[in-house]
Formats: structure tokens, C-alpha cells, sequence
């Protein structure tokens, strides 16, 4: 499984993918997308998202794609763009047939580092030591890549739970218990 993960930002959009072979992760790349050389309106820098990203699946061809959900923003204005941004590239991902998976920030460094609350030199030391990488990826590479390890380990709990939960149906708990 080929996974394409994404970090959205209006000025930098980060990237990485990794390849998942049974419980081993391998780097393939990472990266940036930036939007901010020489464009100041919205609607350009958007189409250079959609574009860098539809690029980026048709070079590495991944099976999934998992992005960071938005997280509410002190300014209301920032949400709204990074929501944007956020749209520009989650629709370039579903305009070349990709299911998306989305993780909220918490739940990227609770995989990752081991709990929701880690900085961002933290995810990027962490995701530098589970790739093996020689050295550590810039910011937005590494909330990327991140994405990218949090889909990878959380793919096989909900396949497990997907198995399991037909069988479940119909069952009921009281006090904790199956009845």
C-alpha cells in the first residue's frame, strides 16, 4: 500500500509518501507545495494546490491518501482559508479516485510521537526515526509523512474492526457485558 499523505496550508502545503509492506514503513518522498511566489489572490494559489497535488498522484500513483482535518484557528479568517486550502487538495485526491482518509492533529502525534499533545520538533524527530531517514524532514514534510504513519497504523485496527464488527450485530451490553 502506496499511502499519499497531506499537511494543507494556503502557503505551504506539505507532503509524503510511504510505502507500507506488511508492519514496515518505507520513505519514498516528501516535500512542499508552495503557493506564496508572486501570487497574493486566493483563487490562484488554489489552483496551485490542486494542481501540485494531482501532479504528486499521478507521479507516485498511491493506493490512499490521508489528510489533516482543520483545526479551529484564534482568527476565524485563518480557518476559513486553511479550510480552503484543505478543499483545493482533498478535491484533486477525489478527482483521481482516491478514498481519503482525514486525522485530526491530535491523533497524528498520538500515532506518531505517543501522545496528542507533542510539538512539531518532536513529530519531526519521531517521523525522521521511523522512516530511518538521514536527517529531519522540514516542518510541513514531517506533519506529512505523519499523516501519512498515522493512515498506515490505523488501516489495519479499522480492517480488525471491520472483520469483527458483522459478527457483532445484534448483540447488546449491559454492565459492560455482552447479553
Amino acid at each position: 500500500m502506496i499511502i499519499l499523505g497531506i499537511d494543507p496550508g494556503l502557503r505551504t502545503t506539505g507532503f509524503g509518501v510511504i510505502e507500507k509492506q506488511g508492519s514496515k514503513l518505507r520513505y519514498l518522498a516528501s516535500g512542499t507545495i508552495k503557493t506564496t511566489a508572486g501570487e497574493t489572490e486566493l483563487p490562484p494559489r488554489l489552483r496551485i494546490i490542486l494542481d501540485g497535488v494531482t501532479e504528486l498522484v499521478r507521479t507516485y500513483q498511491p493506493t490512499v491518501a490521508a489528510i489533516e482535518k482543520v483545526f479551529v484557528n484564534v482568527n476565524p479568517h485563518s480557518t476559513l482559508l486553511l479550510g480552503q486550502a484543505r478543499g483545493a487538495a482533498i478535491t484533486a485526491l477525489v478527482g483521481q479516485d482516491l478514498h481519503v482518509a482525514e486525522y485530526s492533529p491530535t491523533q497524528i502525534k498520538q500515532a506518531v510521537v505517543g501522545t496528542g499533545k507533542a510539538a512539531k520538533a518532536q513529530v519531526q524527530d519521531m517521523v525522521s526515526r521511523l522512516l530511518l531517514l538521514p536527517g529531519l524532514p522540514g516542518t510541513d514534510a514531517a506533519d506529512a509523512l505523519g499523516v501519512a504513519i498515522c493512515h498506515a497504523n490505523s488501516h489495519d485496527a479499522l480492517a480488525l474492526i471491520g472483520t469483527v464488527s458483522p459478527q457483532l450485530q445484534g448483540l447488546r451490553m449491559k454492565r459492560g457485558r455482552l447479553v
